[in-house]
């Protein structure tokens, strides 16, 4: 049995050998003109349209894919930006539980439409491209077998065309044989000539009609299904674009809900930071341990510095004479008529007679507070500022008083070194 399994691989390979030998010289004749080539165009545009859509559909499934490695990858760093918020998150802080659980949500949204993505897309292009290999082989089968069918069909035609050659040169002999044999012997050597022609011509008869079948089944088989598997590719577009639509729209809605539902809770963690800072600073403000904000100033530009100007020897004279009518008056006012709405002056070891008249009242300041321009005083807390007018009530600025410390009054009985205030790091006496 092994031995004639041997023996039949050994003929099947032969013959292949054959054919390809065949097949080989029938092509080199048919580019060299020598031979005529059996044409299709119908079937040669189907093919174009195979080779065509075979293409696409392999673009078009290498970028899906690429797409899904894609959206693998955003997944990923998805994950990480959620356990990164997640270690960083104080579990006393706002919303800590929901944080969790909108990362576990958003962990499996991105699984879910990744899974989705594979089995209504990836899944359906990977079984419609499936059917273009065996088609793609069978068109190449029906080349060959083609190739094969010229061959057989120039072979038999051949035959055909040197039959009257094969009977003359059957016939040229016998002159010969005539001479040298008997008449007997003669008919035998015609008719056995004759027959050896005939077989010839039968058996190329017979290879051409098997190579005809062949060839012809595969054709028609193929020139059926072309047509149809061109006109496929719209469904499979339709289904794998239609899929991927509607998944990343829906991936989106409830990507976007859990998007918000986290934009709320950081929005209510930062309203509850805002809100513990402001009592903070509430408290520290009640505790005398931190002092207000200076009110801002409305003069436009740079401030302009308003250094003291020497009183004149007129505005002398006219102090000088209201401090003589004031004496004259002061023995006979009561002070306990001082209008209501002052506060008792502290004089701080000295009186209230020893004060120049233009004085308005005096205050205590509260909270230390550096001058920022030189028209501005410097204080410290515990200063006693007496409030003077403004020469031009137009220039004084929304919160902001003029006044001279009442320590350079005692000490040098003049109001040179006045500035200005911001009236609420003080205290009204």
């Amino acid at each position: 049995m092994a031995e004639v399994g041997k023996g039949v691989n050994a003929g099947k390979l032969a013959s292949n050998v054959q054919k390809r030998i065949t097949r080989a010289q029938e092509k080199v004749l048919q580019k060299l003109g020598k031979a005529d080539e059996t044409k299709d165009t119908a079937f040669e545009e189907e093919v174009a349209k195979f080779n065509k859509q075979l293409a696409d559909g392999t673009k078009l499934q290498k970028d899906l894919k690429a797409y899904m490695t894609a959206v693998n990858t955003m997944h990923e760093c998805s994950k990480r930006l959620h356990d990164c918020l997640a270690e960083m998150y104080d579990p006393e802080w706002f919303g800590k539980e929901e944080v969790d659980s909108i990362a576990e949500d958003t962990d499996l949204l991105w699984q879910d439409f990744h899974q989705k993505l594979v089995d209504n897309a990836l899944i359906s292009m990977d079984t419609y491209l499936a059917q273009f290999p065996d088609i793609k082989a069978r068109i190449a089968k029906r080349e060959r077998k083609l190739v094969d069918f010229d061959s057989a069909r120039h072979h038999f035609a051949s035959i055909q065309k040197s039959k009257k050659k094969d009977e003359a040169k059957i016939a040229k002999p016998l002159a010969l044989v005539e001479k040298a044999a008997p008449g007997w012997a003669q008919g035998i050597i015609t008719a056995h000539q004759i027959a050896q022609t005939n077989l010839s011509r039968n058996q190329a008869e017979e290879e051409l009609g098997r190579a005809q079948k062949v060839f012809e089944e595969i054709n028609y088989d193929l020139q059926e299904e072309l047509p149809t598997l061109w006109d496929s590719r719209v469904g499979i577009y339709v289904n794998t674009f239609q899929s991927v639509a509607g998944l990343e729209k829906n991936f989106h809605r409830d990507m976007g809900k859990l998007n918000q539902n986290l934009t709320d809770i950081m929005t209510k963690l930062d309203e509850q930071r805002l809100a513990n800072e402001e009592a903070a600073n509430h408290n520290l403000s009640e505790s005398g341990s931190d002092a207000p904000k200076s009110p801002a100033k409305s003069r436009e530009g740079p401030p302009v510095s308003r250094p003291p100007r020497p009183a004149s020897s007129q505005e002398v004279k006219q102090d000088n004479i209201i401090n003589l009518l004031e004496d004259a008056v002061v023995p006979d006012i009561n002070i306990s008529t001082q209008p209501q709405n002052e506060a008792p002056t502290v004089t701080n070891g000295s009186s209230d007679a020893e004060l120049p008249p233009s004085v308005i009242y005096k205050v205590k300041v509260v909270h230390d507070y550096g001058a920022t321009d030189s028209d501005e005083l410097d204080l410290k807390a515990g200063d006693i500022v007496l409030v003077l007018p403004f020469a031009n009530p137009d220039e004084q600025d929304e919160g902001w008083l003029m006044g001279v410390k009442e320590s350079h009054w005692l000490q040098n009985k003049n109001l040179l070194v006045k500035g200005v205030f911001p009236e609420n790091f003080t205290q009204k006496l």
